[in-house]
């Protein structure tokens, strides 16, 4: 039996991580040097944290942040505006055979990491960890 190459379960493929890194080194270099012809999307700094792509490489999922989290509303929809320019200037850089549709979502992971932050600084939490006392081992 042919294996499903579109199966979510194993994972993306080393080409697939190999394509999504490049990508987001590739769009974070042209928002950082404001080669979008948008005034407004030039005033941003955008973090990109992340791409995945798909199994076909015909879609780039780009994970975004504006610097200090706020006004995030705003920058979706410039980067939305100026999504075929990004696409036309990351296709100049790289060489790939098709150029990925780009679709940007927010970065949750700074968020997470916040509360996981918050999690461990819990009193109950470093109890656990520290592991039992001295006076546990006495008894």
């Amino acid at each position: 039996m042919a294996k499903n190459r579109f199966h979510e379960g194993s994972g993306p493929s080393q080409r697939q991580l190999r394509v999504g890194e490049l990508i987001r080194r590739t769009l974070a270099d042209v928002l950082n040097r404001g080669d979008v012809h948008d005034p407004e999307l030039n005033r941003l700094s955008i973090t990109v944290g992340e791409v995945r792509c798909s199994p076909d490489l015909k879609v780039a999922t780009a994970y975004v942040v504006p610097l200090g989290g706020k006004d995030s509303g705003n920058m979706f929809e410039l980067l939305e505006r100026n999504k075929s320019e990004l696409r036309r200037a990351i296709s100049k850089e790289m060489t790939l055979k098709y150029a990925p549709d780009l679709r940007f979502r927010l970065d949750e992971t700074f968020d997470r990491l916040d509360e996981t932050r918050r999690l461990f600084s819990q009193e109950e939490v470093r109890r656990d960890l520290d592991g039992p006392s001295d006076e546990d081992d006495d008894a």
